[in-house]
């Protein structure tokens, strides 16, 4: 039977992968390869698909690539547009799905941990309910950009007995984030904490651009203070790089 690894692979060390996701790839035939619609470069993050692949796949393992569909960024209705984009991935993977033979093995290899803000395994799901390919599945957790941020950084992610909040640059300032001392943010494309009140005072900050490749670029001290250096950092990353990926946790001080 068709089995399909959905494989965690860290931010972007190499070495941040799990003896688990090791032994996986290892048993690949085929690696799925999506390959970005929005024109970003990402050659850093190919590179770091095609070194893994190099020191643990399978020997004569193939690499299949799938276009991403192309989706608005910034959309009136974001869950209706979300939900369009996933269908229309759906479709680009199960076709890719079906040129597994009766008993190989496929993976994606999924940037971070494949429950953490990732749509890989909901569109597999899809692909399941058409009724149309039958394939088991796995998931192989991994290491996550929060985590690798914390350990970068030499910090913890709350305080002793305290909740965090995981969540999006686009929930950051409508009150999601109300009541919590300790806030990992994800996916901000346009640097949502300089929109907070009071100028987010009372609060530091642990910036991260790339982390875990060989551009991570650290920030960290009173929000107010390096807000002004983030975004200049941040900028000039983008520029030299072609694309930025960055996570930061908000602390408020006690």
């Amino acid at each position: 039977m068709k089995l399909l690894w959905i494989i965690g692979i860290g931010p972007g060390d190499p070495e941040q992968i799990t003896l688990q996701a090791v032994a996986a790839l290892g048993a690949t035939d085929v690696v799925f390869a999506v390959d970005k619609a929005d024109g970003a470069d990402v050659s850093e993050l190919a590179a770091l698909r095609d070194e893994l692949c190099r020191r643990h796949a399978a020997p004569g393992h193939r690499v299949v690539h799938i276009a991403d569909p192309p989706r608005e960024r910034r959309p009136a209705d974001y869950a209706a547009t979300v939900a369009d984009w996933h269908g229309a991935r759906a479709d680009r993977y199960e076709a890719a799905f079906a040129g597994l033979g009766p008993d190989e093995v496929g993976a994606f290899l999924v940037l971070g941990d494949p429950g953490w803000y990732d749509s890989t395994i909901r569109i597999v799901e899809q692909v399941l309910a058409r009724g149309t390919l039958d394939f088991d599945w796995r998931v192989v957790p991994g290491v996550t950009s929060v985590s690798a941020l914390a350990a970068a950084h030499r910090t913890v992610l709350h305080g002793v007995g305290r909740p965090l909040l995981v969540t999006t640059g686009r929930r950051l300032t409508d009150g999601t984030a109300d009541g919590f001392d300790d806030v990992a943010v994800l996916l901000d494309g346009g640097l949502a904490c300089e929109d907070l009140p009071d100028g987010g005072e009372g609060l530091d900050i642990f910036w991260g651009a790339n982390v875990g490749t060989p551009g991570e670029t650290l920030v960290a001290g009173p929000l107010p203070e390096v807000l002004p250096r983030i975004a200049a950092v941040r900028a000039a990353v983008r520029a030299a790089r072609g694309w930025v990926l960055d996570t930061y946790l908000l602390r408020r001080r006690r």
